[in-house]
C-alpha cells in the first residue's frame, strides 16, 4: 500500500520506520523543505539517536504527495493539527483511509484531534493510540496500540497495516475514549514530573497517577465513552508509560518545574513541543465547560498558566475535604 505520514517529528518517523518494515511505499511529508532535505540527505533524525532511516523512504515537504496514497497518517503537533488537515485536504484521494496519530485536544474547540482531521477533510478518521513512546518503537521494542474508530472495517484495515510480530494492534468502538485517555495522560505526567522534581517518592505518583485516571474517566463517561476503554492500553497503559519513563518530554518538563524552573525555561530546556501543556488548557476547559470536577487538572492549570507555586498547588491538593475513593461506596446505610 502506497502510504503517508504526513508529520515528521519523532513519532511521525517512527511511524513510517514501522510502516517501511511492513513492506509498504512511504512518503513522510515534513513541514518544511529544509526539515525533508535533512532528512534525506543524513538519513536521519535527532528526535531518534543512533536510528537509521530507509534511503528508499520518500522524504518531502509537498503536501500534494499525499494524492498518490490510499492511506495518509497524520501526526503533527496537536497545535498544527487543523492547519495540516487544512494542507493535505485539497489533495486527498477520495478512496483514501485516513489515520490520525496525533493526542491532544483542540483548546479553544474542545474537540480531538480526529474530530478536526474529519471536520476538515470531510472523511471519517481511525484513531492510532497507545503507549508507543518513539525511541523504543523506532528499535523495534515490543510495542501494542489500539486502532479506534465506530468503522470497525476501518479500524481492522488499520489494524492489518501497522501490526507486526513486534508492533501488537487492537481494535475499538470507542474512538472518543482512545483520544480523551491520550490527551490527559499528558496532563498527568506532567504533574508526575513535578512531584519527581519537588522529591516525593513512589507513595505521591501511586496517588497521582490512580486520582488522575478517575479524572479521565469521570469526564470521558461525561461525554458519553465507555468507561472500560481508560482499563486498557490506551487508559491507564498510556499513563504509566508517561509518568514512569524519562522518554517522556512531558515528565521531564515537569521534572524541571519541580526543580525549580519557570514554565518557560522548562520548555525550552526539554526542546520539543511539551504536550501536556496545552493539553492542560484544552482538559480544564473542557472539564469546566461539562461541569466536571478534575481537582488536578485545576492545579496543573494554576502552576502552568497562572504562576502558582508548585508546593501551594500540591498542598491545596491534599487539603481538599474528606471523600470517599468510589463514589457509590455499596453501604446498604448511613454511619449513625
Amino acid at each position: 500500500m502506497d502510504i503517508a505520514v504526513v508529520g515528521s517529528g519523532g513519532w511521525g518517523t517512527a511511524l513510517a520506520l514501522l510502516l517501511h518494515e511492513n513492506k509498504h511505499e512511504v512518503t513522510l511529508i515534513s513541514y518544511s523543505k529544509e526539515e525533508s532535505e535533512n532528512l534525506a540527505s543524513t538519513l536521519s533524525n535527532p528526535f531518534l539517536p543512533g536510528v537509521s532511516l530507509p534511503a528508499d523512504i520518500r522524504y518531502t515537504s509537498e503536501s500534494s504527495a499525499v494524492s498518490e496514497c490510499t492511506m495518509v497518517v497524520v501526526v503533527p503537533p496537536s497545535f498544527a493539527i487543523r492547519s495540516t488537515a487544512e494542507k493535505i485536504a485539497p489533495f486527498l484521494r477520495s478512496d483514501a483511509i485516513l489515520v490520525s496519530a496525533t493526542k491532544g485536544i483542540e483548546p479553544e474547540t474542545g474537540k480531538r484531534m480526529s474530530e478536526i482531521v474529519a471536520e476538515v477533510t470531510g472523511k471519517k478518521v481511525v484513531v492510532l493510540s497507545g503507549p508507543s513512546h518513539a525511541e523504543e518503537v523506532s528499535r523495534q521494542v515490543p510495542t501494542g496500540v489500539v486502532a479506534a474508530s465506530d468503522d470497525r472495517l476501518l479500524a481492522e484495515i488499520v489494524q492489518e497495516v501497522f501490526m507486526n510480530d513486534r508492533f501488537r494492534v487492537y481494535t475499538s468502538s470507542d474512538p472518543l475514549g482512545v483520544e480523551l485517555g491520550a490527551a490527559m495522560k499528558n496532563v498527568i505526567a506532567l504533574c508526575a514530573g513535578v512531584c519527581d522534581g519537588l522529591g516525593y517518592g513512589d507513595n505521591t505518583k501511586a496517588l497521582l497517577m490512580t486520582r488522575g485516571l478517575t479524572e479521565v474517566a469521570r469526564l470521558g463517561m461525561k461525554l458519553g465513552s465507555r468507561t472500560d476503554t481508560f482499563a486498557g492500553l490506551t487508559g491507564i497503559g498510556d499513563l504509566i508509560v508517561t509518568c514512569t519513563s524519562m522518554h517522556s518530554r512531558n515528565r521531564r518538563a515537569g521534572i524541571l518545574i519541580g526543580n525549580g524552573m519557570s514554565v518557560d525555561e522548562a520548555m525550552k530546556e526539554v526542546g520539543a513541543v511539551v504536550e501536556g501543556y496545552y493539553a492542560t488548557k484544552a482538559v480544564k476547559l473542557l472539564g469546566d465547560r461539562m461541569g466536571v470536577d478534575m481537582p488536578i487538572t485545576q492545579a496543573a492549570y494554576q502552576v502552568l498558566y497562572e504562576g502558582a507555586p508548585v508546593g501551594s498547588a500540591l498542598g491545596s491538593l491534599m487539603s481538599r475535604k474528606k471523600g470517599r475513593e468510589i463514589e457509590d461506596a455499596g453501604w446498604s446505610q448511613a454511619r449513625s
